[in-house]
């Protein structure tokens, strides 16, 4: 009989949740502030937005590497998310794009802190036999706010007369509630007494990441240029003439099936071969992206929109699972930084290759380009070295 799911990675979740709930009632409306009620141009929100996400991946693989170094992981965590839930004023108040810049690099800073922590301390809590269904739960419940914070905004929005700052006000408190669950709620496990504290990025250690871990980074990196950012999903609505209001449900329906679909597949990744849930996820995005590609209306949108929330409900916290099984535990926090960043930079050139599709070859093309990233994918796969196994050093 398997264990149970231990209610420190339940806590996890719910932190996520709550923290994501926040940060998308902001983020949602945050453009759209900038530009209509700031003044900013399209061009600086660009600007910010890259900046932001750029901070966050530099500072997951350093966060990750000293909480690998101090052995202690929930700190970085809390204070990644105080950084996160203490920023929500400061676009509550912002009279110009300063403001605004300070606290979305500190927000992203924040990010960057927590998120190779956070895997790292899942993957330490959760028995290897339920580490696929740990991780599935926390990226379902993590979803869930993903979706929870837009459909907020947009009630209060309409409550409140599109009075942005109070929106603002109000993300305050899950931010808050987040980082006050995660200091009470969690338990990290005891370092060893006898573990040495050495440099993780010394290079013994670093040669300790096998050939099947370099495998997963790989794959996640081919994967996720394979799934470009979101907002073209966003994009591909617009130009099929849906109305503006209902733009914003496109992401509300991904997150929906994403969160549906993120805790069975990680309960199905501990009873199943890794290397087959991949193919299937990849085929799954390839059948979205042949979908997304030829829709002409807004049943086939939402079938491809669906069929791309099934794809990451697949594989998102399965990879997360593959990092744990195949890095050395004391090194699993330096593991998940530079899985993200090779990740993150992955995700910034598909997008630069998918806009650079859009605009040259038109819509369709940017889809069948990601489908033929993801067969590129599928080849990948066969190049696997060999299977992930638990470390324990």
């Amino acid at each position: 009989m398997k264990p149970r799911i231990p209610r420190s990675i339940w806590v996890l979740g719910f932190v996520s949740m709550l923290m994501d709930i926040s940060s998308e009632m902001v983020h949602s409306l945050l453009p759209m502030f900038m530009v209509g009620t700031l003044g900013v141009s399209v061009l600086v929100v660009g600007v910010i937005e890259g900046l932001a996400e750029a901070t966050a991946l530099i500072v997951k693989v350093f966060s990750g590497t000293l909480s690998d170094y101090l052995g202690k992981r929930k700190g970085l965590a809390v204070l990644g998310y105080a950084l996160g839930a203490f920023t929500k004023p400061l676009f509550a108040i912002a009279s110009g794009a300063g403001l605004i810049i300070t606290a979305r690099l500190v927000d992203r800073v924040g990010k960057g802190i927590r998120g190779a922590p956070r895997d790292a301390l899942v993957a330490d809590i959760a028995p290897p036999e339920v580490r696929g269904a740990a991780f599935g739960l926390r990226q379902s419940l993590d979803t869930v706010g993903a979706f929870t914070g837009p459909l907020l905004a947009v009630g209060l929005m309409l409550l409140w007369a599109n009075d942005f700052r109070a929106v603002f006000w109000v993300a305050v408190i899950p931010g808050l509630l987040s980082v006050l669950l995660l200091m009470v709620g969690v338990t990290e496990p005891e370092r060893h007494a006898d573990a040495p504290r050495t440099n993780p990025i010394q290079m013994a250690n670093m040669r300790r990441l096998n050939a099947a871990y370099w495998w997963v980074v790989a794959i996640g990196a081919v994967f996720t240029l394979a799934r470009f950012s979101e907002a073209f999903l966003v994009l591909r609505a617009q130009q099929l003439e849906v109305a503006m209001a209902w733009v914003p449900l496109v992401m509300v329906a991904m997150n929906l099936v994403y969160a549906a679909c993120a805790y069975p597949f990680g309960w199905l990744s501990d009873r199943v071969s890794h290397s087959r849930l991949l193919v299937a996820g990849v085929l799954v995005l390839v059948l979205a992206d042949a979908v997304l590609a030829v829709s002409t209306d807004w049943i086939s949108l939402l079938c491809g929109v669906a069929l791309w929330g099934v794809h990451m409900g697949m594989t998102q916290g399965l990879l997360a699972t593959m990092v744990a099984d195949t890095a050395p535990r004391d090194l699993r926090g330096t593991a998940y930084g530079v899985f993200n960043l090779v990740s993150g930079v992955a995700m910034l050139l598909a997008s630069v290759l998918a806009g650079w599709l859009w605009d040259t070859q038109g819509a369709s093309f940017t889809f069948v380009g990601g489908g033929v990233l993801a067969v590129l994918a599928l080849l990948v796969l066969g190049l696997r070295p060999q299977p992930p196994t638990e470390s324990s050093a």
